[in-house]
């Protein structure tokens, strides 16, 4: 298995990316490796200054750098030789499994429709987060931003990719689904839950258990909830708008340090052919190494294939 990172990307480039990289490869076995793409006289500099030895990683020579504020569309065209398009070139090739990034999330998600492309059936891709439940898991929310307008079949497919994400990568068996909405009767919520609830209800394609308010996003009841990117934008928003609020209040509690975006790492792409996770651009080696290791599970779990099977039955 060959995993990609981009090492130019994000907030506080290179030494969270490097260090990251150092502190995933030291958790992988031996059939994973790492391909670090970016400037190469600067990935080098920054693993001997480390007192790295440079040939526990593979390096892509990737001399531009896509900024934060560039436009994502005219930057992936006017640089093809930066480091997410060199990782989204490797990722078409087949050179590597899956690819990760800190960098441009706008840039990220044009590469991954211009480079790789959606699973064919798949009406929209989309991004998820999970929450951390009160008993240690996770609740998986999609969508959490890419798709603000939705219709119901594809909130529809969105209860489809989330159902086999929890499944096959937080190895949860028959996932629950349940839908956001304002109250728990099928009649309830606007135009669009109503009609989405009726396309849910009953069907074979996952373990739907209806519809589900907002005090139940943190419950271990409920295994996926499924959202537009509007609605899903809000609630991760505000689950991290609680965590620096208590934080800045000095409350120090196992639990809350689960809300950290660093014990997760980054927000997989989902429905897309090959594994992409996009990492938060102020992310540190904690947050890296565990972007790695997800990209690694999402490798593992053969998800894309899994999806095409799907929606082939």
């Amino acid at each position: 298995m060959r995993i990609g990172l981009d090492i130019m990307g994000g907030d506080f480039v290179p030494d969270p990316n490097i260090e990251g990289a150092i502190l995933a490869q030291k958790e992988f076995s031996d059939d994973v490796r790492l391909v670090l793409f970016g400037d190469e006289e600067i990935i080098n500099k920054a693993l001997t200054d480390r007192s790295v030895d440079i040939s526990l990683f593979d390096i892509t020579h990737a001399p531009e750098v896509v900024g934060m504020g560039d436009a994502p569309t005219k930057a992936i065209s006017q640089k093809p030789n930066s480091s997410i398009a060199e990782g989204f070139h490797a990722l078409r090739n087949g050179d590597i499994d899956g690819f990760a990034s800190t960098g441009n999330t706008g840039a990220m998600l044009v590469g991954s429709m211009r480079y790789v492309s959606t699973v064919a059936g798949i009406y929209r891709p989309c991004i998820l987060t999970a929450l951390p439940t009160v008993d240690g898991g996770f609740t998986i929310v999609l969508d959490v931003g890419i798709n603000a307008d939705c219709k119901p079949d594809v909130l529809y497919q969105f209860a489809i990719l989330g159902s086999l994400f929890a499944e096959y990568v937080h190895d949860i068996k028959n996932p629950k689904v349940g839908l956001l909405n304002i109250g728990a009767e099928e009649k309830k919520g606007n135009l669009l839950t109503q009609a989405t609830f009726e396309m849910m209800n009953g069907t074979k394609d996952f373990n739907f258990v209806g519809n589900v308010e907002g005090r139940e996003l943190l419950s271990e009841d409920i295994d996926v909830i499924v959202c537009d990117g509007f609605t899903g934008n809000v609630v991760l928003k505000q689950a991290e708008a609680f965590y620096f609020a208590f934080k800045k209040r000095g409350i120090e509690d196992d639990y809350l340090e689960r809300f950290n975006y660093e014990s997760y790492g980054g927000s997989p792409i989902l429905g897309i052919n090959a594994p992409v996770i996009i990492g938060h651009g102020s992310s540190n080696e904690i947050a890296v190494k565990n972007m790695m290791i997800l990209t690694r599970d999402m490798v593992d779990a053969d998800l894309s294939k899994r999806i095409k099977s799907a929606l082939a039955r």
